[in-house]
């Protein structure tokens, strides 16, 4: 299984963060890219807590691709482009960013640009609480061996994520 998370904070041209995350859908499939099941979106607060920053919009998709896993991070980085992202300083605000979570089982550590399963999914809230919506509790991590439902319990208390009714319509 390949998972990809997708997240906004600001709106694009395409409209309100959730109309973004779903533009970045339809982005993917054209470029080979299939979402075979998505999330909720979920509303999480900014890692590290910003309480000037507004509020994410997140969701994980399953994907199919016969890409390999540089070739996906490249093309979902090429979306985050055309979408308008620029990156200027860590975490901060973002008309969109796509990560990739997890490769299969493939464990990948190409120096700082390709680092599967993704260094960090482990401990964030946005990542964890969506993948909830597609993978049993059971669900095991590649690299640490640690149980979803293990990972979701040492989630920083100060990572708030909720899932939002109606969310991908907002």
């Amino acid at each position: 299984m390949k998972i990809v998370a997708l997240g906004a904070n600001l709106p694009s041209r395409f409209g309100t963060p959730p109309q973004t995350l779903y533009a970045a859908l339809k982005a993917m499939a054209e470029k080979g890219i299939w979402p075979a099941q998505i999330s909720r979106v979920w509303k999480t607060a900014p890692v590290p807590f910003d309480p000037d920053q507004p509020w994410f919009y997140n969701a994980v998709a399953a994907v199919e691709t016969s890409k390999t896993a540089h070739e996906l991070l490249m093309t979902l980085l090429q979306i985050e482009e055309e979408f308008g992202r620029v990156r200027t300083v860590p975490n901060a605000p973002r008309l969109l960013d796509l990560d990739l979570i997890v490769y299969d089982d493939e464990i990948i550590a190409n120096g700082p640009e390709l680092i599967v399963p993704h260094p960090r999914m482990d401990t964030r809230a946005f990542v964890l609480m969506p993948m909830t919506d597609l993978l049993d509790d059971d669900w095991v991590h590649p690299q640490n061996g640690r149980a979803l439902k293990d990972m979701i319990a040492g989630i920083p208390k100060d990572q708030q994520a909720e899932p939002v009714d109606g969310g991908w319509d907002e």
